[in-house]
């Protein structure tokens, strides 16, 4: 990886330089620019404490920083607040944006990590009003509940899904399609199948309840 000083304007003026990162949730790939486009220093770096540090000790060398992560409500959280955490300037370049960048960039939109870097760095550069990332504990804690209930709602609609397959099978015509917990267990509770393809799914059908029974809790 190049580390070059950024150059400066005037004796004691900083440049500030936007650092592009690609985030995955083991590594994440880092492309450093200057106000005018130019690539100033690429790395990849793994998110353990030992890569963090050696990534954030990278972009320390250019004191005046902004770092642009693609998707900081998504695969980027966990790094975009660990850096907010320690002090830096975080913000946050939705996909769609970046993927534009990408495409003008390469001609064919193809993805590689660098490229995926380099992108996300340009598009900061050429969007002056992308949101900047709070660290706010309150804030993280209801987003964190507002995406458990997300997972539990699609957990549901799935556990409801597979269990409409196995009464279809069980009983003629099946369940209707907004079916509960406890209506689900009447129904079972009405079968009586004697073959052992029959008891399997009538033992997976009471599975499934159980389940969505402690979703719905």
């Amino acid at each position: 990886s190049r580390t070059d000083l950024v150059p400066r304007h005037g004796k004691d003026a900083p440049v500030t330089v936007i650092i592009g990162m690609d985030p995955h949730k083991r590594s994440a790939t880092i492309e450093i620019i200057d106000p005018t486009g130019t690539a100033l220093a690429t790395g990849r770096y793994g998110t353990d404490n030992t890569g963090y540090t050696e990534m954030l000790t990278t972009a320390q060398r250019y004191p005046d920083r902004v770092w642009a992560i693609e998707g900081c409500d998504g695969i980027g959280r966990h790094i975009a607040h660990r850096l907010v955490h320690d002090g830096e300037t975080v913000i946050d370049v939705p996909a769609k944006l970046s993927a534009q960048v990408r495409v003008s960039a390469t001609g064919n939109g193809g993805r590689t990590d660098p490229v995926d870097a380099h992108s996300v760095a340009l598009a900061a550069l050429r969007s002056p009003d992308l949101r900047r990332v709070q660290a706010d504990s309150e804030l993280i804690a209801l987003g964190m509940l507002a995406d458990r209930r997300d997972e539990l709602g699609r957990a549901r609609t799935d556990t409801v899904n597979r269990g409409h397959r196995l009464l279809l099978e069980l009983l003629p015509g099946g369940a209707k399609k907004f079916l509960t917990a406890m209506q689900a267990r009447k129904l079972v509770a009405t079968v009586r199948p004697r073959d052992p393809a029959g008891n399997l799914r009538r033992r997976l059908a009471v599975e499934l309840i159980s389940e969505l029974e402690a979703i719905d809790r």
